[in-house]
Formats: structure tokens, C-alpha cells, sequence
């Protein structure tokens, strides 16, 4: 996508605990945005890269588009791929959005949430600490529950949990390849190796003990989900489990919620589709954002 039209911006700044956080912005050049739309990208994504293209496009369709890198992942400092606590990510994330939110030109317009695979479990913990804090969420893949071909055996899991008790930063869960399990078009699949700055080692025991309980605590707490939902999911995903999505649209308290799967499908719906998926797709989302604005 140009960028002709467009202000994009980029920036470090130093957040409570002491991190310097990166962070990038998209707005429309010529016209105030109809609303702000917070990215939280995936567990192998950062803020930019992949999320480039579909920043611009929403940005072009006049909306305010924000991202950030938590702390361990892209630009954003601490130790690469490391996520000791979930909640206190959600807590970065809420700190950092809230600051954009309370921004003058930003403070009056409806905001939501956007996030992708892992992301989609950071958009749901924001609102879940503050359910009243947004105007929606779009959900792409969400992580509400590891596939179960990509959980380790059962004894396997638990011997690594009990491990990362004493290790860990330690990268030994054994994983499949992710890009393979997540891009159904082989050329978008390739480009993966030139997202440098995104982690693609094995996991690092401590998060991945995280992440599998963030999942569990989600799984128990759909029915307190409350703000209107698109939920966006390939059916033949296997990095997270679609029937998780069908009942987060299920038990969502909130009568606002849309839920589209989509045939053959892998995980990566916004940038490891062919071109005429992605289009469908995103042409989704803008229908959604324009009856919420």
C-alpha cells in the first residue's frame, strides 16, 4: 500500500516499569480519523511489518491506527520472546492506549481494539481489567485456546512447566513450524524470514507457561466478555482453535457480536491468505467499522 495521504509516525518512549517501548501511528493526512483502532499483534508478530499493509489500508478508509511492540517483542526493549507475567503485558498495553485515548484530537472518538491470534488474548484481558473502556473489538484468530496439535503430550507439558519454575528463560518447548501452520500462500510464507525483528526461536518455557494459562483463565471468562464483537477465523486453522471463537460468539454477553469463518482458511487470515482471501477479509472488517462509526 502508498502512503501518500497518510501521517505515519514512529516513536520510543519509556513506560512505568522503566521500558522503552515502541510504538507507530497511521492517521488520514487531510481529515480528522471517524475512530481510533488500537493494534496487539500476535506472539511471532511485531507492530509493523505485516501489520504495515493492513495499517495503511485502514488508515486510507479514515481511521487512526496505533500499535505498539510489548516489551520482549519487535523494537520494544527486554529480553526477546519473554513474557514473565501476561497480566502485567495487558497492564503495558492498557497503560500505553490509555495515554493515546486521552489525547486531545483522540479523547471524543470511538475506540476499539484490534488484535491478532495471541493479540486477540491481549484485546480480550484489556477488556475484561476495563469493560467499559471500549466502543468494540476485532478479533482475528484469537488465541482463546491453543490448537491442540500445537500443545505439547500432557506428561511433555507438565515437566516443562514444572522446569520453567527453575528456568525460565530457557527456549526448549519443542514447536512446530509456525509459518508453514499459519500461511496457506507459499510466497507470503517465505516473506517471514525477512521479519527480523520478530521471535522465531522455540519458545521460552516461562512464556509458554503463560500463555497456556492466559488461554485457560480466557476460556472460563467468555461469558464476561461484553463489548460488541467481530470475530474473524479460518476453519482450518490449527495454531488456535476456531470451535474456542464459536463459543466466545456464543456466550459473549453483549447482542453486538458478528462471527465469520471462513473455508480453507489457515491461521493467518490478514497476510498469509491469497490476495482474493485478504481482500474479503479486510472489505469484513471496514463494513463492520463503518456501521460502528
Amino acid at each position: 500500500m502508498p502512503c501518500e495521504g497518510l501521517k505515519i509516525k514512529e516513536s520510543y518512549k519509556v513506560n512505568s516499569r522503566g521500558l522503552e517501548v515502541f510504538s507507530k501511528s497511521w492517521l488520514p493526512e487531510t481529515r480528522p480519523p471517524k475512530a481510533v483502532i488500537c493494534f496487539c499483534h500476535g506472539y511471532g508478530d511485531t507492530c509493523s511489518f505485516f501489520f504495515e499493509g493492513i495499517a495503511r489500508k485502514l488508515a486510507s478508509s479514515g481511521y487512526g491506527i496505533f500499535a505498539m511492540d510489548y516489551p520482549g517483542y519487535g523494537l520494544s526493549e527486554g529480553l526477546h520472546g519473554y513474557t514473565p507475567s501476561f497480566d502485567q503485558l495487558v497492564d503495558d498495553v492498557i497503560e500505553h492506549y490509555s495515554k493515546v485515548k486521552e489525547i486531545p484530537e483522540f479523547c471524543s472518538l470511538p475506540s476499539f481494539l484490534f488484535g491478532q491470534s495471541m493479540g486477540g488474548a491481549v484485546a480480550l484481558k484489556v477488556h475484561l481489567k476495563h469493560p467499559d473502556a471500549w466502543n468494540g473489538a476485532i478479533l482475528v484468530a484469537p488465541m482463546c485456546k491453543i490448537a491442540d496439535v500445537m500443545v505439547p503430550p500432557w506428561l511433555v507439558t507438565q515437566i516443562l512447566i514444572g522446569i520453567a519454575k527453575i528456568f525460565p528463560k530457557q527456549k526448549l518447548v519443542p514447536q512446530k513450524d509456525i509459518a508453514e501452520a499459519a500461511f496457506r500462500d507459499p510466497k507470503k510464507r517465505e516473506l517471514t524470514a525477512y521479519n527480523v525483528i520478530a521471535y522465531k526461536q522455540k519458545p521460552r518455557l516461562g512464556t509458554a507457561v503463560e500463555l497456556l494459562r492466559t488461554t485457560q483463565e480466557i476460556e472460563h471468562e467468555l461469558e464476561n466478555v461484553s463489548l460488541p464483537l467481530l470475530i474473524l477465523h479460518g476453519k482450518a486453522d490449527i495454531v488456535t482453535d476456531p470451535s474456542v471463537s464459536k463459543a466466545l460468539y456464543e456466550k459473549a454477553s453483549n447482542s453486538d457480536k458478528k462471527l465469520n469463518l471462513y473455508d480453507n482458511a489457515y491461521h493467518s487470515l490478514l497476510d498469509g491468505e491469497p490476495d482474493e482471501m485478504i481482500l474479503t477479509v479486510f472489505g469484513d472488517i471496514i463494513s463492520w467499522l463503518d456501521e460502528h462509526t
